[in-house]
């Protein structure tokens, strides 16, 4: 497809060596970034578990319930330090520069994913997630500026959608941990003096690895970007003031990337998450109608453990796979008809569509052929934040502003999230009910985007 408003020339003519390496190396980051937050999405509903006193006691009602609202506390917290991550670090990107910020962040998810693998209560697996989340928070802000900065406008919407949407690679990542580590007892492991090391553990210690990107970082990219660099020899304000992006000039441009990353994030959070529980609870009905009377317990065990949880990471494949399409779409979308009516389509299909799987859809078929459509529009608007937010602020700001629009809209979601948990343990909502509830908001970001300026064809603020 053809950038409009540009020469005959497709978006990616001319993009140099360098340009290419700034995209895969803020791609790769990304991709472990997701990957650090998606394991413990994949490894939830065996993680928890393991942490929480009394669950065998409990019939399958109380203990889904109870469940839910310490995983919702779990994203809560994550939700928490993502937002104190994301300002931290965003300013930091603009003080000290794009490429020693991202070093930083992707060496704090990866030390504290790791050190997950050793919790013995569930507040340290909590605590351990806000940590995560404060490095996985920053590089999102980081790299989105990076590459906003040394792609040209014609290319803009494309880089940074091929961007975000490499975050389906982390997912997919997650759901081989979820399928062949944590489904697949055989990677328990057996210590002398320590007991068995479950197999939930095995998959975080293995988030240590993204730390070896830090290397490739250091021998790839040794100089800062050129529009970070104008900005610093400028010395017209000092970089990276949070307070600015509250002044008139900036305001309403913040009040609404903040507003519609809140969306986004309660909704994934609260709704995309949910789409492979739903297909697992539908397998579960139709094993147990199925299955000989008595055969089948309230906490899975053996092959029929092995056989649900593969049910729940196909459906978690789906809906992220779709995801991913929706992703890169949105860079196409945005280039055509603009920023502000993409996000608008992506918001009323996406509300739609999440009616649909979780109000209608019920039989396991049509859950499968639903999930890849659901994830299209739910997850694929997630792209406009890294394409539009960087579009939003002036160089000595972008990453602080990026950051915090999408980051400390985690500290509005997370109310929404814990309420959600609430609802479930005691307030008798099913998973269905509580997913349809809050893909309402969708109708709410539809309306936010109004406020918000158009920046299509628009050169980066100085």
């Amino acid at each position: 497809m053809r950038a409009e408003g540009h020469s005959s020339q497709p978006w990616y003519h001319g993009i140099t060596r360098h340009q290419w390496t700034v995209l895969v190396i803020a791609s790769l980051g990304w991709i472990f970034d997701t990957f650090e937050g998606q394991v413990y999405v994949s490894s939830m509903n065996e993680a928890m578990p393991d942490l929480l006193p009394g669950m065998d006691g409990l019939d399958s009602s109380e203990r889904a319930g109870r469940l839910a609202y310490f995983n919702n506390i779990a994203f809560g917290a994550f939700l928490l330090g993502g937002a104190a991550g994301g300002v931290a670090f965003g300013i930091l990107g603009d003080r000290i520069g794009r490429v020693k910020a991202l070093i930083l962040t992707i060496a704090t998810y990866s030390a504290f994913t790791f050190v997950s693998a050793f919790s013995t209560e569930w507040w340290h697996l909590v605590s351990f997630r806000f940590l995560v989340a404060m490095g996985v928070g920053g590089e999102w802000a980081v790299a989105a500026s990076l590459v906003a900065e040394v792609f040209p406008k014609r290319a803009r919407a494309w880089s940074l959608a091929i961007f975000h949407a490499s975050s389906v690679f982390g997912t997919w990542l997650a759901v081989a941990v979820g399928a062949y580590i944590v489904a697949g007892r055989e990677f328990e492991i057996h210590f002398a003096g320590l007991g068995t090391v479950a197999s939930w553990r095995v998959g975080f210690a293995a988030g240590a690895l993204p730390a070896l990107l830090i290397l490739v970082i250091r021998w790839k990219l040794r100089v800062e970007t050129e529009a970070w660099s104008r900005s610093r020899l400028s010395g017209k304000e000092r970089a990276g003031r949070a307070l600015e992006l509250f002044r008139p000039a900036l305001r309403r441009r913040t009040l609404v990337g903040i507003s519609l990353a809140a969306i986004g994030l309660a909704t994934f959070w609260g709704v995309h998450i949910y789409g492979k529980d739903l297909l697992r609870a539908e397998m579960e009905k139709q094993i147990a109608v199925q299955a000989p009377a008595g055969s089948v317990g309230g906490a899975a065990s053996g092959d029929l453990f092995a056989r649900l949880k593969r049910w729940e990471m196909l459906g978690m494949l789906l809906a992220s796979t779709g995801g991913g399409a929706g992703l890169l779409a949105f860079g196409a979308f945005a280039e055509g008809i603009g920023r502000r009516r993409a996000f608008v389509l992506y918001h009323l299909v996406g509300l739609a569509t999440a009616l649909a799987l979780f109000q209608w859809v019920s039989a396991p078929i049509a859950v499968l052929i639903a999930l890849p459509v659901f994830g299209f529009f739910t997850l694929g608007m997630h792209a406009g934040y890294a394409v539009y937010f960087p579009e939003l602020f002036p160089t000595r700001v972008r990453s602080t502003g990026a950051g915090l629009c999408f980051n400390f809209a985690r500290i509005v979601a997370a109310p929404v999230l814990f309420l959600s948990g609430w609802l479930q343990r005691h307030g008798g909502m099913t998973l269905r009910g509580s997913a349809s509830l809050l893909s309402l908001l969708f109708l709410l970001g539809a309306a936010v985007i109004a406020a918000g300026p158009e920046t299509k064809d628009t050169d980066l603020p100085e």
